[in-house]
């Protein structure tokens, strides 16, 4: 995506928009993540140590239906469990030595939607103090011309396209002067439909079935959904719709003007395919339905080709990749909660770490350094 240069910070001022829902401001909350339902695995606040997917739940637009059932649990005790263990990986003897190594290695941080925007604002103002903030176009220069990056480099992502990236995001970054680049899924763009990954959870949990879902408990429908086939999973979200008896709520999406405001203050635009399928799970012909498709609405809206691309649930495909470096694209990333390096050997393989907005301070700090994605390996993450 050859945007105007984004070298040059933010410093537009803009003007707030109506908040989406958030469970720290007066807006509606958005309903909590059902475990397991997130497009990009595990749900960030379901598990101890990912560090995350985002919530399924959609922002309703105009109606507010209740939120999902929740599965039994005792969230108190849990967040507390997880602030425990993240103060202890914070404090332990191996932080400063993976800080100090992260200082040559590339941190991609990959968000999605921002539920807690009083956090996302102290995440950011620590990253300017502890870090060094790069552009979408300073990662594609360097990767062209083959030097790296400057030490501590930083890339702040969002995928999906949430509207509260441009509601709640974008003061906080054109403010502090953070480059960013939203990777967004074109076929929502201008509507009210929510994600389908949201719109399956709040299906499931309300009665909806699908024979592909045969003896899968509602909250794991999403993960089940993620492995089928993708005509099988468009098929299975279909019966889901005919049988729960009810619509899931409306989600106020971005429209095409607010991805020209996002890019004219620094937030670089990118290609998540037009409907956010598993890319490895469909048809040739719908890999590159999916790209080309979301590559020309993309090129009309915003008067030039995008050139990076975010593998939805950074599922990388091969055929995928091919028709990236077909229609140009310079850049592709993953969703593996790694670093990379200052240069990536790859360009379009980089990796990206997970993280949410509402992220403690202590796991936040871990996940810059590497620390917490290596214990999350060595526990089983991948």
């Amino acid at each position: 995506m050859s945007k105007p240069d984004t070298t040059a910070r933010a410093t537009v001022t803009v003007d707030s928009k109506k908040p989406s829902s958030t469970p720290s401001t007066t807006a509606a909350p958005r309903p909590q993540p059902v475990p397991g339902t997130g497009p990009g695995g595990p749900g960030g606040r379901a598990a101890p140590h990912p560090a995350a997917a985002h919530p399924p739940a959609a922002h309703p637009a105009a109606e507010h239906a209740p939120a999902a059932p929740q599965p039994a649990a005792h969230p108190v005790a849990g967040d507390a469990r997880r602030r425990r263990i993240d103060g202890l990986l914070r404090h332990s003897p191996l932080q400063p030595v993976f800080r100090a190594l992260s200082s040559r290695r590339l941190a991609v941080l990959a968000y999605h939607g921002i539920d807690d925007p009083t956090a996302f604002t102290a995440q950011m103002e620590r990253l300017v103090r502890t870090a060094s903030p790069v552009s979408l176009g300073e990662l594609e220069r360097c990767v062209a011309e083959g030097r790296p990056l400057p030490p501590r480099s930083v890339l702040v992502t969002f995928d999906d396209g949430d509207r509260s990236v441009l509601t709640h995001g974008l003061p906080v970054l054109a403010r502090l002067r953070i480059p960013a680049a939203a990777f967004v899924v074109t076929e929502l763009i201008g509507t009210e439909q929510p994600f389908w990954w949201s719109e399956a959870a709040y299906l499931a949990a309300r009665g909806g079935t699908a024979q592909a879902l045969s003896g899968c408990p509602p909250q794991h429908a999403v993960g089940r959904l993620k492995t089928l086939p993708d005509a099988d999973r468009r098929r299975s979200l279909q019966e889901l719709r005919a049988t729960a008896g009810t619509r899931a709520p409306r989600q106020a999406q971005l429209g095409s003007t607010d991805l020209t405001e996002l890019r004219a203050a620094g937030v670089a635009i990118g290609n998540h395919t037009h409907s956010h399928p598993c890319l490895d799970r469909c048809a040739d012909a719908t890999v590159r339905t999916e790209v080309a498709e979301a590559h020309r609405l993309l090129t009309g809206w915003l008067g030039e080709a995008p050139t990076a691309f975010a593998y939805p649930n950074g599922n990388r495909d091969e055929r995928t990749e091919a028709l990236l470096g077909e229609l140009g694209y310079r850049l592709g990333f993953l969703f593996n909660h790694r670093h990379d390096a200052l240069l990536p050997p790859d360009p379009l393989r980089i990796n990206r770490l997970r993280i949410n907005s509402d992220t403690t301070r202590h796991r936040f700090d871990t996940i810059l350094s590497g620390l917490h994605p290596a214990v999350h390996r060595i526990r089983g993450g991948c």
